[in-house]
């Protein structure tokens, strides 16, 4: 039998007028009280963005409805190549939360929990660490780095990146100088051999200077989860596939240690059996994991 489902496709502005597009996708019903009662979850994407990704982060919406679940995927600023235009600062992306937020909530939702994939756990988790919410539940947080820069300065070293870790700090500063939010000079960054030991496309990523100092330089601090983790105290569930290639298998328990230290101890780590950074190769065990948790931190 196929699921009913209303799509929409909502579009809204940040503070600083950054236009935002998501998908909201709920059960039809013939009366909106009954789908504000209904816990939705609010997905925050990676670098690609809801209508690039593959695999479960772009059909978990779809699944979760199933379930009895409300779904909002929302693109961040850094979705829209923002990190080749110079338009996606990882900073400003707790104003593009923000606004979902409000729109939610405006719009009636009182059981709010937030997912954020790979980079946009990473955004999830800033957000949480420096905002408080009412309507906002819980957290749940797939392919969450201990440390972006950290993870970056590593695997350039393994792969032997050019320019090196390193080399693009230097000549970041040179480029952005004191200030580099406010810099008004950016240029485009390539690193060769940065995901990869081939010259093909793949193993290479592209930045401009100012998008890269924000995410993954030395002074990326808002990238550096391990600093600000202890401020949330959301429940938090934390995922991580086994065989993820990008996230190690003690980053996920140690930052759960972070956060348990201060206070927080509503926070559960959860390694999924044979799959990968995205989960795709087990979503029926990842989807078991997001739908306990909200059944359990969902209000009436």
């Amino acid at each position: 039998m196929k699921i009913r489902e209303r799509q929409e496709l909502i579009r809204f502005r940040t503070r600083d007028r950054f236009l935002i597009n998501s998908l909201l996708i709920t059960a039809e019903s013939h009366r909106k009280e009954e789908i504000l009662d209904i816990p939705i979850l609010l997905q925050i994407h990676g670098q690609l963005g809801h209508f690039l990704a593959r695999g479960t982060p772009r059909l978990l919406p779809h699944a979760l409805v199933e379930r009895g679940f409300n779904t909002m995927s929302m693109n961040t600023r850094l979705a829209y190549a923002g990190q080749i235009t110079g338009q996606g600062i990882f900073d400003d992306t707790i104003k593009d939360i923000d606004a979902a937020v409000e729109f939610l909530t405006g719009e009636g939702f009182k059981n709010i929990f937030i997912l954020g994939y790979s980079l946009g756990a990473c955004m999830a988790a800033y957000w949480a660490s420096n905002r408080e919410h009412a309507n906002v539940k819980g957290l749940i947080l797939e392919g969450l780095l201990y440390s972006s820069p950290d993870s970056k300065r590593k695997r350039f070293a393994e792969w032997g990146s050019s320019p090196t870790y390193e080399e693009a700090s230097e000549k970041a500063k040179a480029v952005l100088g004191d200030d580099p939010y406010n810099s008004a000079r950016d240029e485009i960054l390539i690193f060769y051999h940065s995901r990869g030991p081939s010259l093909e496309p793949l193993s290479d990523e592209i930045f401009t200077y100012k998008t890269w100092w924000f995410m993954a330089g030395p002074e990326a601090h808002a990238t550096m989860t391990y600093r600000h983790i202890h401020k949330i105290d959301l429940p938090m569930l934390l995922i991580r596939g086994e065989k993820d290639h990008i996230v190690e298998e003690w980053e996920p328990e140690a930052l759960a240690q972070v956060a348990r230290k201060s206070g927080n101890q509503n926070v559960r780590v959860r390694q999924i059996p044979g799959a990968g950074h995205d989960c795709m190769e087990n979503p029926d065990e990842m989807l078991k994991e997001i739908t306990q948790m909200l059944m359990k931190w969902s209000k009436e």
